[in-house]
């Protein structure tokens, strides 16, 4: 079952800074056009510039996106009980003059793993988390349930002060709009009319002070709006979409940077909703109807390129080139019609008596994501799609839309995405779910702690390989479920077995490769998988024959067995 339709990923992002003669009140003072923003908490606002610079973790990330320590002057991890040890910096102060101890790490991370009333949707990135406990007011020990290679990124989010918030809802507590934290800016106020938050730099901070006196960051969602501020210098600096950062490129009192992001974006499906239940296997064909790359350069304006996975860019997640749906109408046309697809008068594809037609929302300031939809829905209705399009200001997850446009990163660690892919989990609102993922993540720990047990071994036998005894029966195990077609014969979709019914060989191996392709597996030969039907018919009721009848011929095959949707010879 897939996720979404992966539309392009934004790689080249501009900052632009413009350069006014500052008013006498405004010396060192960056003003900058921002975001909407409902709260300033680091374990509930979706945006974190703000909550970045005001609060701190036990960990940051350096220059190369390495996590290393922050509240923590230093940090130790024993592999044999899963256990980190935090030891905290001495004299850090909180904005308004408290003490920041152990409590407060305690506290945050309770709430993170705990508090079943947090409205976040980073909670699954802490679900390993066992037990927190703090020996004296200057450690923190951390215990594990289970492996977390990403834990180190995780403990970089920012600590809240327990003496602001314990005894309160951490979704309504006053603190979340005059937050208090131990970064390098202070809040001072919110002018929430005016749409302008006011920042002060902390001259206790304990790394190194900013030379920026202030901040005044404009709560801006329309990014025309923030052109409009640079022109006129009311903003001295603010993210823009290709679009504007190229009225501004050359020009002369504006500097203009362009950076690598992992920004993506993607059509996310809603498999909530009734439509895509019932049509789960008529989404990943979508992609062969999208000309990314036309979007890329049209919308884009060449900033980016096409995506195909929300890891692509980082240096775990695959191939960066990797073209896995290519733009190809034919391959388009020929997989809806194996699907059961016929396109009606109207040009539509329809099955069952239903169009394949959907509707999903897009923020309408958002004017770059709705410029990607647009054209998005004139290339699936020449492929004979339908996508009807909602602006909305806010998205609605109740109101019975097919999905939403979706922009997010993983900018480190690929498991930042994990939160949205694992059924269940605190950001997975679209009910994505996919057994064969689910199950890969079940056995990460125990491929981990495999591996972890053989480096120690090879150290103990001084650098000389080995083979043990449970080695080599590891390695059968490995074998025994690298055979995928057991996987196919209980797959759904594909084939069925039914008693008055026959199929053959040639015709399931074909059904076969087509569930290789749509489940990135490598196929075994026909004669593998003849064999292994073969050597299982009991179990799936079948018989091997030389009689099953294809156009008129005779061939091998199995009674017993279906294949649904079987191409035509």
């Amino acid at each position: 079952m897939k996720r979404s339709l992966l539309s392009c990923c934004l790689l080249a992002l501009a900052l632009l800074t413009a350069h006014p003669a500052p008013a006498a009140d405004m010396a060192n003072t960056l003003v900058y056009a921002g975001e909407n923003e409902d709260t300033i908490n680091p374990v509930l606002s979706p945006h974190q510039e703000l909550p970045t610079i005001i609060f701190s973790g036990l960990m940051k990330f350096d220059a190369k996106g390495l996590p290393v320590p922050d509240l923590a002057k230093s940090v130790d991890y024993d592999p044999k009980t899963l256990t980190y040890t935090f030891h905290l910096r001495d004299g850090v102060k909180w904005h308004d003059g408290a003490p920041f101890s152990a409590r407060d790490v305690v506290y945050t991370y309770t709430a993170l793993t705990s508090d079943k009333t947090l409205t976040s949707t980073i909670t699954s990135n802490y679900q390993d988390i066992s037990r927190i406990s703090a020996p004296d007011e200057h450690t923190v020990v951390i215990r594990l349930a289970r492996v977390n290679a990403a834990m180190l990124d995780n403990f970089c989010m920012g600590i809240l002060p327990a003496h602001l918030y314990e005894g309160h809802d951490i979704n309504t507590v006053p603190a979340n709009h005059a937050p208090v934290g131990t970064g390098r800016f202070k809040f001072v106020s919110w002018d929430t009319a005016g749409g302008m938050i006011v920042l002060e730099r902390n001259t206790d901070y304990y790394g190194k002070v900013p030379s920026i006196e202030r901040i005044v960051y404009k709560t801006v969602a329309v990014e025309s709006t923030k052109a409009l501020m640079l022109r006129s210098g009311e903003a001295d600096l603010a993210w823009l979409n290709a679009k504007y950062a190229r009225t501004f490129r050359g020009k002369d009192g504006f500097t203009t940077v362009d950076f690598t992001t992992a920004d993506l974006r993607t059509v996310a499906m809603d498999f909530h909703t009734p439509f895509w239940q019932r049509n789960k296997d008529s989404i990943a064909v979508l992609n062969y109807a999208v000309d990314k790359q036309a979007i890329v350069d049209g919308v884009l304006a060449g900033q980016g390129f096409p995506a195909f996975s929300p890891i692509q860019t980082s240096p775990l997640g695959g191939n960066p080139a990797a073209d896995v749906y290519p733009y190809d109408l034919k391959k388009f046309a020929a997989e809806m019609e194996r699907l059961g697809w016929k396109k009606g008068p109207d040009g539509i594809y329809a099955r069952n008596g239903e169009r394949f037609s959907f509707t999903i929302q897009v923020r309408d300031y958002e004017e770059e994501r709705v410029d990607i939809i647009n054209v998005l829905s004139r290339q699936f209705k020449k492929a004979g799609v339908e996508m009807n399009i909602a602006l909305v200001t806010r998205f609605d997850w109740k109101a019975g839309y097919n999905g939403y446009l979706a922009g997010f990163a993983a900018e480190f660690d690929p498991d930042g995405v994990f939160k949205s892919f694992v059924p269940g989990a605190s950001d997975n609102n679209m009910a994505y779910s996919s057994p064969k993922v689910d199950k890969l993540l079940r056995e990460k720990e125990g491929i981990f702690l495999w591996c972890l047990e053989g480096l120690h071994r090879l150290i103990g036998n001084n650098y000389q390989f080995s083979i043990s005894g449970k080695a080599r029966e590891n390695m059968e195990t490995v074998k025994r479920s690298s055979n995928n077609v057991i996987e196919f014969l209980q797959s759904e979709g594909y084939i069925r077995f039914r008693a008055d019914s026959e199929a053959s060989s040639k015709a399931i191996y074909e059904a076969y490769t087509r569930w290789c392709d749509d489940n990135a597996q490598k196929p075994m030969s026909a004669n593998r998988v003849s064999s292994e039907l073969a050597q299982n018919e009991r179990l799936y009721n079948v018989e091997a024959t030389n009689n099953v009848h294809v156009g008129g011929k005779r061939v091998r095959g199995f009674m017993g067995i279906e294949v649904v949707n079987p191409p035509p010879y």
